[in-house]
């Protein structure tokens, strides 16, 4: 039987922190007088009380090891927890949704997707505008946590590839995962505040600079302006196109960074293939606004770099409706944002890793075709790649494509037109915001889309930011039987 107490006790802790964050926004909406204070004092309180009690109630727990069932249980009760609580500011504001609502703001908030129900942005108060961006803030760097400590060890789409990565090759300099843990931190923040700073020297307000600072280096792309970034032209997209690439590279290499080893980052292969991914794509979007839709070079590059960027990354910001661009730079915008960016960053989506992956195990088949009695293992940055690896990266493409084919068609059987859910499940299960088409698209948003509908794509986002794998083994009779 696996005990359950160890989990609640850092669950309640992490509700706990959840609701002393909700002091902040409580704090800037009383400071301004407005009534959505109330709603930030009322939730903090209960997500506090609710935090305390499961601690209390687990304390006894707090010094037992975790065993690997255990490390699955929490990590799925983390991001089905959170949002819960998340939650409640939105549904008791002085501008309530439906729980409903918020839970799927909430959830795409701490899963940095960056899909919204908001329809129109600007009746929120600052509080609530700053409580989206800290949400996807505070998941943005539990992902990168997530991502170097626990997918390794847990062998999930293979993650263990980088497992004596980020734990071996630290552990001269920094021999604890807590303080690796806390190297990122600082760097995280460090990126942001970096960010804030850029964006006022752009031109954006002390609010805007900090909220959209925060759901930049997210890579979430909340925005607090109903036209996203399309409100901030000219500079501010060429800085969000900075910090959106430097969120999306491995984190692992900055710590390395900091410490004084400075080659890692620069001859990482999955950094160059990224780079030279969204170089490529940036590229033909590009030339397709100068040649076929008769843009002016400048706007044409850089409404093309800056949504390429957004979309690949999985922040989901827009500074246009690429919707109306073509149909061969919308097929282009949809497939990049199902490559994502790096391992280990905030990134989302498939990883641009498992790719350089299938594209080794492929060539080493077609060598074997052409000589039979030859060994020709696939090969990652010149190392052999173990069976094991391969395994794990192969059941999370096959994985990835089955849940997005399900996804759509039970959207689809709720009355959803075909671009609409196949793009809506493509931008949830890989946690990358806007979807395609004029409902759900960059100038639209999922406040249409029936109550169930939004059920499914949350859970799609919760499986798609835990990297499918993490969630579907509690589906298995072994797990438990384990």
């Amino acid at each position: 039987m696996i005990s359950l107490r160890p989990i609640g006790y850092v669950v309640g802790l992490l509700i706990l922190a959840l609701g002393v964050a909700m002091l902040l926004p409580f704090m800037v909406d009383w400071w301004h007088g407005d009534p959505a204070a109330d709603s930030f004092a009322i939730s903090a309180f209960v997500t506090v009380l609710m935090g305390v009690g499961l601690v209390l109630t687990c304390q006894d727990s707090r010094t037992r090891g975790l065993s690997i069932q255990q490390t699955f249980l929490l990590t799925v009760a983390c991001w089905l927890t959170l949002p819960i609580f998340g939650a409640i500011p939105m549904w008791i504001g002085p501008n309530p949704v439906s729980y409903t609502d918020a839970f799927f703001e909430a959830m795409s908030g701490l899963t940095t997707t960056g899909s919204t129900i908001y329809a129109d942005l600007d009746p929120l108060s600052d509080g609530i505008h700053l409580w989206r961006a800290m949400m996807q803030w505070l998941g943005g760097v539990g992902i990168i946590v997530f991502a170097l400590a626990f997918l390794p060890m847990l062998k999930v789409g293979g993650m263990q590839i980088f497992r004596s990565e980020a734990f071996d090759t630290f552990g001269k300099i920094l021999p604890r995962a807590a303080e690796i843990a806390g190297s990122i931190f600082w760097i995280y923040l460090s990126l942001t505040i970096v960010c804030a700073l850029t964006y006022g020297w752009a031109g954006m307000g002390l609010f805007e600079a900090i909220t959209h600072a925060m759901t930049t280096v997210s890579t979430g792309g909340f925005s607090s302006e109903n036209a996203s970034f399309g409100a901030f032209e000219g500079g501010a997209e060429y800085i969000a196109v900075v910090f959106m690439i430097l969120a999306s590279l491995p984190f692992a290499r900055y710590v390395q960074l900091v410490a004084g080893t400075a080659q890692p980052l620069f001859r990482d292969t999955q950094i160059h293939a990224f780079l030279g991914l969204l170089t490529g794509a940036v590229a033909l979007l590009a030339l397709w606004q100068i040649f076929e839709n008769g843009q002016a070079s400048e706007p044409a590059f850089r409404k093309a770099l800056f949504n390429a960027t957004s979309i690949m990354t999985g922040t989901g910001y827009a500074s246009d409706d690429y919707w109306l661009w073509g149909a061969f730079p919308v097929t282009i915008i949809f497939l990049i944002g199902l490559i994502g960016g790096c391992a280990g960053s905030t990134c989302c989506s498939v990883k641009v890793f498992r790719f350089q992956l299938l594209v080794a195990a492929v060539g080493s088949q077609v060598r074997r075709l052409h000589s039979p009695s030859g060994i020709f293992p696939p090969r990652y940055e010149g190392r052999p790649v173990s069976e094991d690896v391969m395994s794990s990266v192969m059941a999370f493409f096959v994985m990835f494509i089955l849940t997005l084919g399900a996804i759509a068609i039970i959207l689809g059987l709720m009355g959803l037109d075909t671009v609409t859910a196949v793009s809506g499940a493509a931008t949830a299960i890989a946690n990358i915001g806007p979807g395609l088409g004029p409902e759900i698209g960059p100038a639209g948003n999922f406040s249409g889309l029936p109550d169930q509908a939004k059920w499914v794509l949350a859970f799609a986002m919760l499986i798609g930011r835990l990297e499918l794998m993490s969630v579907y083994v509690l589906f298995t009779v072994a797990f438990w039987r384990g």
